[in-house]
């Protein structure tokens, strides 16, 4: 008796333990047992799963087939699951869908068969495969596209040469038109190769030692010309701002395109902001947001208020040929351009957008070491001191994109508080109002439903004035405040942020609590 005792407490334990989800079933499918990470997982409470079905776990499409499988591997003992891990989707309880690898075995106790299976969560490796078969695909859109080029070049040089010899060698005035037609339209088709080049990553730089506040400045007082009076431009440059190894000319084309594409997605008027920071990557969590390498970068950001992207549109934005402006001309290779050059530049670019409230541009480019640069006790010094952890308070966090969410969760723990989640402002507000013990919001600004950040901000400072706010957005906010601010500003944590700012951020706010 003592040794079953034991054994029941050792299993209990490695439930406890155990990282990956653990679910015990009957072979009726009925949950016998369930593991709090498998609570976490599937965000349910342990006692809401014991006794239901495990189809209550699966897509509709996977349940109406599970108990045939089950039932097939009873008669038969073939191994479709059983023995074999595989990758499938499960259902949270909010019926929200996500990605997991399943291994399930089984055994019999007192002549009853049970099965147990044991559940990995592959949000975050499959966000990892997307992104990277996105920029394969892109990668090899631009070995592609360079081939080509490089090929109708060849053929461009041989037309243009013969229509040249054709124009020297005494043509008729009626032939001469014809002629020069021709070259003419040669040498547009040798403009558009030219710009494939530098898609595909094989154009001819030229580097140099740019400080990136000059070469913008100049790109702007020619685009205060172009843009129209109705259009404001702002800048906000750092004071103190690395240099980097990049080619002016391509650099001033590059913004160019991203400005002329925020006008044409503003209409007849809206503001753009042109924007240059020193970023550091060199944390875990958001080295995991932008896909880039740990290092010090110069971060060029073109934001605008205008019309936003369809999630269709940023997936292929990057792509040779693909535009949303064919009515007017477009061509598709602007973006297509910048996205080669920055790339082959060494750097990164991220696109952040929403339907209706505008688009973020962010060019990375890698910085320079350099004398004279950050000295112990700057910004950058400070960030690698240990970032100050919570005591156990509790935050919910506000954001609608899941993977953001997701991560967001991970970061609030990683620093030593509790999190609760929500899927936006209503929602959150809703958890507030049932009374849930919450001491900070930390909230997205841009976000589905009535309330966006801003406005979920000024209902907690009128009904819940004892909690704090942090809002953050991956829009320069002093673009979009005017579209979605109420009345009181509030600081926002611009995305993506270090791991050491959110914790600053953080540190700063339960101070001013203590102090009150």
């Amino acid at each position: 008796m003592g040794n079953a005792k034991e054994d029941s407490a050792v299993l209990q334990a490695i439930l406890e333990a155990a990282v990956d989800a653990i679910i015990v079933s009957d072979q009726d499918g009925t949950i016998l047992r369930a593991n709090p990470a498998a609570a976490r997982l599937f965000r349910y409470d342990v006692a809401e799963m014991v006794g239901k079905s495990v189809n209550m776990l699966m897509p509709r499409a996977m349940a109406d087939i599970h108990d045939g499988f089950m039932s097939h591997h009873l008669e038969t003992g073939e191994k479709r699951i059983i023995g074999i891990g595989r990758d499938v989707e499960g259902k949270r309880k909010d019926c929200s869908v996500f990605p997991l690898h399943l291994s399930v075995g089984h055994s019999k106790i007192a002549g009853k068969r049970i099965f147990i299976g044991i559940l990995h969560d592959l949000t975050h490796r499959k966000a990892t495969e997307d992104a990277l078969a996105r920029s394969r695909r892109l990668d090899a859109i631009g070995q592609m596209t360079g081939g080509i080029a490089h090929d109708f070049n060849n053929l461009l040089t041989v037309i243009v040469g013969n229509l040249e010899l054709l124009e020297m060698r005494g043509a008729n005035p009626q032939q001469l038109a014809l002629i020069r037609d021709a070259l003419e339209s040669a040498e547009l088709g040798a403009d558009l190769t030219s710009r494939l080049m530098i898609f595909a990553r094989k154009s001819h730089l030229k580097p140099e030692r740019s400080d990136l506040r000059q070469v913008c400045s100049d790109t702007l007082a020619l685009l205060e010309r172009t843009v129209g009076a109705t259009f404001d431009i702002k800048i906000d440059f750092a004071e103190n701002l690395d240099t980097v190894m990049i080619d002016p000319v391509q650099l001033k084309s590059a913004v160019m395109n991203l400005a002329l594409n925020a006008r044409d997605a503003m209409g007849t008027s809206g503001e753009l902001l042109v924007s240059l920071q020193n970023v550091t990557i060199d944390d875990t969590f958001m080295a995991e947001e932008t896909d880039m390498e740990a290092g010090d970068y110069v971060r060029l950001s073109v934001s605008d208020n205008g019309a936003g992207m369809s999630l269709e549109a940023q997936r292929r934005a990057f792509e040779p040929f693909f535009t949303t402006k064919s009515d007017s001309g477009g061509t598709g290779l602007g973006l297509a351009m910048v996205y080669g050059f920055v790339r082959q530049s060494g750097g990164h670019v991220r696109l952040y957008s929403e339907l209706g409230l505008g688009t973020s541009f962010g060019l990375y480019f890698p910085a320079l070491a350099q004398a004279g640069g950050y000295q112990a006790g700057d910004a950058r010094s400070n960030a690698v001191v240990p970032p100050a952890r919570g005591n156990g308070e509790t935050i919910l966090v506000v954001e609608d994109n899941p993977k953001v969410r997701k991560l967001s969760i991970e970061r609030v723990r990683d620093l030593g508080f509790l999190a609760l989640e929500a899927q936006s402002g209503d929602q959150a507000y809703q958890i507030l109002k049932d009374g849930a013990h919450v001491d900070l919001v930390f909230s997205d600004l841009v976000m589905p439903g009535t309330l966006n950040g801003y406005d979920l901000a000024a209902k907690i400072s009128l009904e819940f004035p004892q909690l704090k706010v942090l809002l953050t957005s991956g829009y320069a906010s002093d673009v979009i405040k005017t579209s979605l601010a109420r009345e009181r500003p509030y600081d926002v944590l611009h995305k993506p942020y270090r791991q050491s700012e959110l914790a600053q951020k953080l540190k700063v706010l339960f101070s001013d609590c203590s102090a009150a």
